[in-house]
């Protein structure tokens, strides 16, 4: 069986009403292995202290996934904070030894926003449309060789009522599915 990693960069999944129910989802599928980022580091990721752990968690991987709320446009301060301390290190200090053995892994987005789909376009409230503002993580998977795979969306998040947010999830994990199902792999022997 391939192991799917999803890194969930959440402030506090105990307040979170959308990324905890889409991780709830998505845990009942085979494979998949789900890891709260801010639990792990409350007080941020740092290249030495941490960097061995999470390069071993990444190589370990057949899949990765980045869940994650947008915020003013951007990820969360400790997914930047990740790529610059373990991407940073794989792909630029250790690249033949670490950031080569991740190239080819495929790459997939799970974003939750709090507007609705009409104002993530030109012209709309927010001005562009997600897949643009989400453009400097699809620029990284391009720059590390992740072969990028179509991002979940869900907007509204916070503002779902708990049938719509069921459903949701129910759409995540069919999505992760497919995606799972239809993603190769790179072989163990090539990394």
């Amino acid at each position: 069986m391939t192991k799917t990693l999803i890194l969930l960069f959440h402030r506090d999944l105990s307040q979170s009403k959308a990324n905890a129910t889409l991780s709830a989802a998505a845990a009942g599928l085979p494979g998949v292995e789900i890891v709260d980022m801010q639990a792990l580091y409350p007080d941020g990721i740092d290249m030495v202290r941490d960097g061995e752990r999470e390069v071993a968690r990444l190589l370990g991987a057949d899949r990765i996934v980045l869940q994650f709320p947008m915020q003013w446009y951007s990820t969360p301060a400790l997914l930047k904070a990740w790529q610059d301390a373990v991407l940073t290190r794989m792909f630029y200090l250790a690249y033949e030894a670490e950031g080569r053995r991740l190239e080819g892994t495929p790459l997939m987005l799970a974003a939750t926003a709090g507007n609705v789909p009409d104002a993530y376009r030109p012209g709309g409230r927010n001005m562009f449309a997600m897949i643009d503002l989400l453009a400097p993580l699809r620029a990284t998977a391009h720059r590390c060789g992740l072969p990028w795979g179509e991002p979940f969306i869900l907007y509204e998040a916070d503002k779902l009522p708990p049938e719509a947010l069921e459903a949701a999830a129910s759409d995540f994990a069919a999505a992760l599915e497919a995606w799972i199902a239809t993603t190769p792999v790179k072989s163990r022997e090539a990394a």
